[in-house]
Order: structure tokens, then C-alpha cells, then sequence
């Protein structure tokens, strides 16, 4: 269902308000490159600091300029379950393929309040669901054991995004849970190394400026070609290395906004890169040819 490279979309914003035209054009340019998949309001979307309408306006968006060339798996997630259900709610009447639910950040709920948390939101809606596990910025993960209930209990829970850097924890999930439920990479860097642990692509960042570069690793990874899988890897990953030197999304915004593709505005607390930081990354997307006028 989920198989091959998705992007987790950035959201451009000119004067603080949505770019509209910049997020169709940012569109086009990733269903050009092959990729399978967008997902507007991820937290690459900056989902905390836009308010319901605009979360809600950018996932209508996303399938308007789609227009079912590729998949729109839609962040709805929150750490309110009733915030959670509305987004997802509405994303599902947008017509969005599927949700991505982060899991609950700051109130580190129990295992079995994570449990009812994601039941509730799965049994208000029809859209297919993927979990998302981000221990980094959630300061908890979803227990393996807490996926295979929830994959059990919930039908249209159907997949994860794991974020949390461990291909030890790649293996436990491939061996709890079924071969129908899907594992996806949330780290470029570690995508290859995911996908041979049994994970079947990747949501990227990455691919906000490179889409046709990571569909082509997730590719020749998934076919089974080493050589070509490790030779793209090792091409990209300084690009997926310094896409995390400051917080995400800045680097990947300031890295489109060089290229001409959105302006690159983030919104507070999020801020501009640091002058030392923007060296290191404009010294990589040179050095990757990246950079129009390089």
C-alpha cells in the first residue's frame, strides 16, 4: 500500500501566511521526480504552528494539486486525541488516502493510553493509518508491543513510520507484527539500512529538493540491487546528514529557498539557520550540485 519514497512536505509560508502557489509548484516538482506519496502537515509541515484552517487548507491543497498522481497521507496527529480526531476527520471528507499520526509529544501518556488514544482515532474514520514513532521529539515510543494490538485490534491501522534510529527495533516489529503491516524508514539516512531489515520505503525529508534521487535508492533497494542501493546512499547521505544540523525544517527550507523553489520562512520558535550552519550546508548542496548558480 505504502511501498516506495513519500515526502514529507515542507510548508512555505511568504509574510507568514501559506505560499499557496509555491506548495502546488513544490508539488509538481515531486510527482516530476517519481515520487509515491506527499504528506502536507507532517511536522516537516510545521503542524504546530499553524492553526486548524491552515492545517486544514493545506491538506485540501495537497489533494487539489495531486489530483490522484500520487498518494496524500495527510498529518493529522496531536497530542489532544479529540484535536487528533477532528483533523483526521476533516482530512478524510478532503479526500486524502490515508493519515499520519504522530505520536502524543509533551504528556507522555502511558503505553495503554497510547493504545486507546490511537484506537479512538482509528475508529472514527475509514482512511487507512499510519503510525508515526518519534521518541527524539516525543520523548516516548510506541512500544512494539502496543503496535501489535493496535495492528490487530484497529483494521485500518495498517503501518509505521519508525523515527527512532534503531534497526534492532525494525527487526522486533517485523517479527510481531504481520507481513500486511508496513514499516517505513522516517530517517533518510537510515532508509537502506531499514529496507533490509524489512521496511518497504521511506517518508523524507530529503526529498523535498531530491525527490527522484531517493525514489531511485528506495528503488534498487527494494529490487534487490545492493550495488546501486549503497552507491546512492553513500552519493546523498551528506545531504540527509546536514538536513539535521538545526532543527527540521530549517535546513531543508533554507536548502529550497537557495534553489528558488519557496521562500524560506519558518515560523517562531523555529528561526533562521546560523551563519556556520548555512556554510556546511551550502558547502554540501554545492558540492552535490544542488545549488542553481554553484
Amino acid at each position: 500500500m505504502f511501498e516506495g519514497a513519500h515526502t514529507a512536505l515542507v510548508t512555505p509560508f511568504r509574510d507568514d501566511r501559506f505560499d499557496e502557489a509555491a506548495f502546488e509548484r513544490l508539488i509538481e516538482f515531486q510527482i516530476e521526480g517519481g515520487i509515491s506519496g506527499i504528506v502536507p502537515v507532517g511536522t516537516t509541515g510545521e503542524s504546530p504552528t499553524l492553526d486548524h484552517d491552515e492545517h486544514n487548507r493545506v491538506i485540501s491543497l495537497a489533494v487539489q494539486a495531486a489530483r490522484g498522481r500520487c498518494k496524500v497521507i495527510a498529518g493529522t496527529g496531536s497530542n489532544s486525541t479529540a484535536e487528533a480526531i477532528s483533523l483526521t476527520v476533516e482530512a478524510e471528507k478532503a479526500g486524502a488516502d490515508a493519515s499520519l499520526l504522530v505520536l502524543p509529544y509533551y504528556n507522555k501518556p502511558s503505553q495503554e493510553g497510547l493504545y486507546r488514544h490511537f484506537r479512538a482515532i482509528a475508529e472514527a474514520t475509514r482512511l487507512p493509518i499510519i503510525l508515526y514513532s518519534i521518541p527524539g521529539r516525543a520523548g516516548i515510543e510506541i512500544g512494539v508491543e502496543t503496535v501489535r494490538r493496535l495492528a490487530e485490534d484497529c483494521a485500518n491501522i495498517v503501518a509505521i513510520k519508525e523515527a527512532g534510529g534503531s534497526v534492532d527495533r525494525v527487526s522486533r516489529l517485523r517479527q510481531a507484527l504481520p507481513d500486511s503491516f508496513e514499516i517505513l524508514s522516517g530517517d533518510d539516512g537510515l532508509t537502506l539500512p531499514f529496507i533490509a531489515a524489512g521496511a518497504i520505503g521511506v517518508i523524507s525529508v530529503a526529498s523535498n529538493a531530491i525527490p527522484a534521487q531517493v525514489s531511485a535508492l528506495v528503488k534498487a533497494a527494494l529490487e534487490g540491487d545492493a550495488a546501486r542501493a549503497r552507491q546512492l546512499h553513500e552519493q546523498w547521505y551528506p545531504l540527509f546528514r546536514d538536513l539535521f544540523i538545526e532543527p527540521n525544517p530549517v535546513p531543508i527550507k533554507t536548502l529550497l529557498a537557495w534553489q528558488g523553489k519557496i521562500g524560506g520562512e519558518v515560523r517562531l520558535p523555529l528561526c533562521e539557520m546560523s551563519d556556520a550552519n548555512a556554510a556546511i550546508l551550502r558547502a554540501t548542496a554545492t558540492k552535490l550540485a544542488l545549488l542553481p548558480y554553484a
